[in-house]
């Protein structure tokens, strides 16, 4: 067994020795995406496993070890990964669990803490825990993210993105059911295996995959009869999560909607801008500077080749450029407004709204600040700029009722069919 190692602070320390023993085991949020993503790590020599769990028993282990007044995600997260140490599927002095650190204001990036001392109240303080980030937040010599590293996990986003705006796109219309399904799973099987090899992870690849994959999917055949489209904003792990969200695409696609969900990637690129611009701010390292740069121009390259790849076919919606997203809230809220998802939840429901999916469910855990402040708060505001919005706030909680949820998402889509008759 790996010996214990701390640092000067009394953290526990994910080691070398560590690295080659221990599975990794991370929380669940987005299915396309965290999937080809778990083969990074494994490209890397770590041993990741996804959690993949759901249930009522998820939220309750999460309640038993994390205060009920903390945020949903922590609960679910934190719950996850409790539940799954305590199943006996695993070798508990064997594993560690990962977690995302943003570096912001946003509740989120203290998470870890709270992890910890949920592991401390089970007894289970042995248990090392490993932050992601790209904040120079929490260092251990067995996990250091690499130019390579981060290149793959990058090329993995864009291809989740693109798979899931094709699929949400497809499947609603497609003529043979399962056929989008089946074309996911393809392609989502092909990048694993090519990003296990370290391989597509070039921008010149990345435009060759995802010329294949927009045709392959364009050639799917489709009966276009009108639908309700519907677009899901919110707090990420919400937004993405159908632990977090009670399934909540799975119900829309019950009700005969289209979907639309914004890509993983243009919450990446908010985040770097925020770092650069705190660096013109405040000042920083020249070095930090410098990746947040060049990073930022390489995720800039490939969200425009998905672009421009999918503006050749008519059937697709597209999503719209960073930058545009940020134009839009010009005036409207302030780009010092960045905690959580800060000003880019404004963003994505105006540009949803201007995108023709203006009848938009916006996700918030109960309690979120920066969510009720840039979702349920700028509401009002965009039904002045833009009339066609149609949004309904939806709280999510332990405590929250599924059917009332779903009753007020129902309200809001009886609207939306209202006004797509008087269209058609």
């Amino acid at each position: 067994m790996a010996k214990l190692v701390y640092n000067k602070d009394g953290r526990l320390l994910f080691t070398k020795e560590m690295r080659k023993e221990y599975t990794i085991l991370f929380p669940m949020m987005a299915e396309i995406h965290f999937n080809i993503l778990k083969e990074v790590f494994n490209n890397f020599n770590y041993h990741a496993e996804l959690l993949t769990s759901t249930g009522p028993e998820i939220a309750q282990t999460g309640l038993k070890y994390v205060h009920n007044d903390t945020c949903y995600p922590a609960i679910l997260t934190i719950g996850q990964l409790i539940n799954a140490v305590q199943s006996g599927k695993y070798d508990i002095h064997k594993i560690a669990l990962l977690i995302t650190q943003t570096g912001g204001g946003c509740r989120a990036s203290n998470y870890i803490h709270l992890l910890r001392k949920a592991l401390k109240r089970a007894g289970l303080e042995f248990i090392p825990v490993i932050s992601l980030n790209l904040s120079g937040l929490e260092k251990n010599p067995g996990f250091k993210l690499s130019i390579k590293f981060i290149r793959l996990a990058v090329a993995g986003l864009i291809y989740g993105d693109a798979l899931m705006m094709f699929k949400n796109q497809c499947e609603p219309y497609e003529k043979e059911k399962g056929t989008t399904d089946k074309l996911v799973e393809k392609w989502s099987n092909y990048f694993i295996e090519k990003l296990k090899a370290s391989k597509d992870k070039s921008l010149k690849k990345i435009r060759k995959n995802i010329i294949n994959v927009a045709q392959d999917f364009a050639n799917i055949e489709c009966i276009r009869t009108p639908k309700l489209k519907v677009g899901i904003v919110g707090e990420i792990y919400v937004k993405y999560s159908p632990l977090g969200n009670n399934s909540l695409e799975k119900f829309l696609k019950e009700q005969d909607c289209e979907i639309n969900v914004p890509g993983i990637l243009g919450f990446i690129l908010f985040k770097i801008d925020n770092r650069i611009e705190d660096n013109k701010l405040y000042g920083g390292g020249k070095i930090k500077k410098l990746f947040c740069k060049i990073l930022m121009s390489y995720c800039l390259k490939a969200e425009k080749i998905l672009i421009d790849v999918t503006n050749k076919y008519d059937v697709f919606y597209n999503y719209s450029p960073y930058y545009h997203l940020k134009s839009l809230v010009k005036d409207v809220v302030g780009y010092g407004d960045k905690m959580g998802e800060g000003w880019l939840l404004t963003a994505e429901m105006m540009e949803l709204t201007e995108s023709g999916y203006g009848n938009i469910v916006c996700t918030q855990p109960f309690g979120c600040l920066p969510n009720h402040i840039n979702g349920k708060g700028m509401i009002r505001r965009i039904n002045e700029l833009m009339p066609n919005a149609n949004i309904v706030a939806v709280d999510y909680d332990a405590g929250a009722v599924k059917v009332n949820q779903e009753n007020r998402i129902k309200l809001m889509l009886s609207i939306g069919r209202e006004k797509l008759q008087i269209k058609n």
